[in-house]
């Protein structure tokens, strides 16, 4: 599994090549927009890794380019950029997903395995848990058909535990998806947060799995 990361700051990239080589992908590097979007075009990768700020083009512009090309490999996003107006543009240039910076590789790799999984299997942005449907690409979720105003966390923590494909997410792993690595938060933020999805969830169960985690299926 061939991925691509486009990243100028040696110091993480290095991070990245090391610890998703541990994952079992093997990883080529590049260190700027122009050179990064010449790689990506090579239909051999499966997935890339993509930085917002770059040297000589944008990470918005490759993400950009790479769409108007016809390039449909999966983009998961790291930016150190924290604000709804940023992941709407990212959304809306052709991203698949993204973390904000700093990741843990465990959760960076996670994702690159489910978007793997989605990209092999469907073509679909759309995820059904029993009444609920949530569009990836929208960040759009309704339940039973009417839809569901959530904060910007509690839409953050519902993507990672669907985009966990059914599989549990311990309080840590949620912690650094939705929060970062390096938050300095109470881990009880997520207890708290999974309660408020409870509420407006009806029908759905966020389970909570004894010695697993969290994992969220049809009610």
């Amino acid at each position: 599994m061939r991925i691509l990361v486009i990243e100028d700051d040696d110091a993480i990239a290095s991070v990245l090549e090391r610890g998703l080589a541990a994952e079992g992908f093997e990883v080529e590097r590049c260190a700027d927009g122009p050179s990064g979007l010449y790689r990506a075009i090579d239909p051999s990768f499966c997935a890339i890794v993509l930085d917002l700020l770059l040297p000589g083009k944008s990470g918005y512009w490759v993400c950009e380019q790479l769409r108007a090309e016809g390039v449909t490999t999966p983009i998961l996003v790291l930016t150190s950029k924290d604000g709804e107006l940023d992941e709407v543009d990212l959304l809306d240039l052709g991203a698949d997903d993204f973390l904000t910076k700093p990741a843990s590789l465990a959760v960076i790799a996670a994702r690159l395995r489910v978007l793997l999984r989605r990209s092999a299997s469907s073509t679909s942005n759309l995820v059904v848990r029993g009444p609920l449907a949530y569009d990836l690409r929208l960040r759009r979720c309704t339940v039973d058909g009417q839809e569901v105003t959530l904060t910007k966390r509690e839409d953050q923590l519902l993507r990672s535990l669907l985009l966990a494909d059914a599989g549990c997410l311990t309080r840590t792993e949620l912690l650094d998806a939705v929060w970062g690595a390096e938050a300095e938060v109470d881990p009880s933020i997520v207890d708290i947060y999974l309660r408020k999805l409870r509420t407006k969830l009806a029908g759905c169960a966020i389970e909570n799995v004894r010695g697993l985690g969290y994992r969220i299926s049809a009610r």
